[in-house]
């Protein structure tokens, strides 16, 4: 996993003074799509919001002085429900792109992600000339950096972008696609829920860099900003993906 997700580079250390800011223990609410574990998942048992995700916000929110609510939304309409203020911001592995900036404003990045190719085990000697040179199907979930990457690699007319990422594991699943472009952070829980079904069998596409999304203008980014930093500062981040991927 080392090769799929590592911390960004710390920021310059900082003293031990106390951070300035503090939002004087106001909720904030977070959209998160929690179907993409280890990021963020419902527990089947708890019913609680878990993840990656979820541990960062309430580290931040431990500097900053808040108390975070996660509320689960679909993919396909979450940056919409930002901005009609259905809540403060999204947590939900979130690539910082120039064409997303235009719309909304993002925290500093807190982790780079690279993007790998989930296939049927029987096709994980396939490479990535393999699926060029033969028209060869990928999948992904729609609106999303994986779908870009997927239309690089075998070109838009070969690529099947689905509503939700379940909808494209079945569909590799049922060999309607011959792999799915998948977030590196994501992709060891997907192979060990389909152990002996389906492998990463490609890593390391193309890499971005992950942030926390807010509304344009929102004053509250720089505050997060510092909240992020204070949890870079102290380990607490390396923490975290240590727990999540065993990196140390």
């Amino acid at each position: 996993m080392k090769k799929l997700i590592v911390t960004l580079a710390l920021s310059a250390l900082v003293s031990s003074a106390a951070y300035a800011a503090d939002l004087d223990g106001k909720l904030v609410k977070v959209g998160s799509d929690t179907t993409s574990p280890p990021m963020e998942s419902v527990d089947p048992t708890s019913g609680q919001i878990v993840g990656f995700d979820v541990d960062v916000v309430n580290a931040i929110c431990a500097k900053i002085n808040c108390q975070a609510e996660f509320v689960t939304t679909g993919w396909d309409g979450i940056f919409a429900a930002l901005d009609q203020s259905s809540f403060d911001l999204v947590a939900s592995g979130v690539s910082i792109t120039d064409e997303r900036k235009k719309a909304m404003d993002f925290s500093d990045p807190y982790i780079v992600n690279s993007q790998a190719v989930l296939m049927r085990v029987a096709d994980q000697g396939t490479s990535l000339d393999d699926f060029k040179a033969h028209g060869r199907k990928l999948s992904a979930q729609a609106n999303t950096t994986d779908a870009q990457v997927a239309e690089k690699v075998v070109g838009r007319e070969n690529v099947i972008a689905y509503d939700s990422f379940s909808a494209a594991i079945i569909a590799l699943k049922n060999k309607d696609v011959d792999g799915v472009v998948i977030n590196g952070a994501n992709a060891a829980a997907y192979e060990r829920e389909f152990a002996g079904e389906l492998v990463v069998a490609i890593k390391d596409l193309e890499s971005d860099p992950l942030g926390l999304v807010f509304r344009k203008g929102d004053e509250n980014v720089a505050v997060f900003n510092e909240g992020l930093k204070a949890i870079k500062d102290d380990g607490t981040l390396d923490k975290l993906v240590a727990k999540y991927w065993g990196l140390k």
